[in-house]
């Protein structure tokens, strides 16, 4: 079951394409996170959604705002897609246990063993305020995230 808008996000702490520890909670109080779960690195859908987040990383990532990516690949999968698209935001691993995260967010196809694409806006306070959920073929829109964030 995917987070509902207005409950309090799940916490975790994830390794980035570098090793470096994530934490959500470090945001907390300082800036809001648009957190985005895909697919699979390399896979044309998810790097068309990343590329283009990419190309207007100002609107996601900036003193206001945190863009974070989640994927159930490895980091060391993250690091290389990162380093071949140009990507210079946090490609977060869920990797083992396998989904955890993704789960918690109830994102997790457990069928194909991935994240389905699941995008959730959180405020400063760590309380999910918008979110959109798309099956595995469909590209979300970025507009959309840009409109969650300006209403926060």
């Amino acid at each position: 079951m995917t987070i509902e808008v207005g409950s309090q996000a799940p916490d975790f702490e994830l390794k980035d394409n570098h090793g470096r520890t994530v934490r959500l909670s470090e945001f907390r109080g300082g800036k809001n996170v648009v957190l985005v779960f895909y697919p699979f690195a390399f896979t044309g859908v998810c790097t068309g959604e990343l590329c283009a987040l990419r190309d207007e990383l100002p609107r996601f990532e900036n003193e206001g705002t945190q863009l974070l990516a989640v994927s159930n690949d490895s980091i060391h999968t993250l690091r290389v897609f990162a380093e071949q698209e140009g990507l210079e935001y946090p490609l977060l691993s869920d990797f083992w246990p396998h989904g955890e995260i993704s789960r918690a967010y109830g994102v997790f196809d457990e069928d194909k063993g991935c994240a389905v694409r699941g995008t959730f806006v959180i405020d400063k306070e760590g309380v999910v305020r918008w979110s959109v959920v798309n099956g595995l073929p469909d590209a979300r829109d970025l507009n959309d995230y840009v409109k969650a964030l300006e209403a926060l």
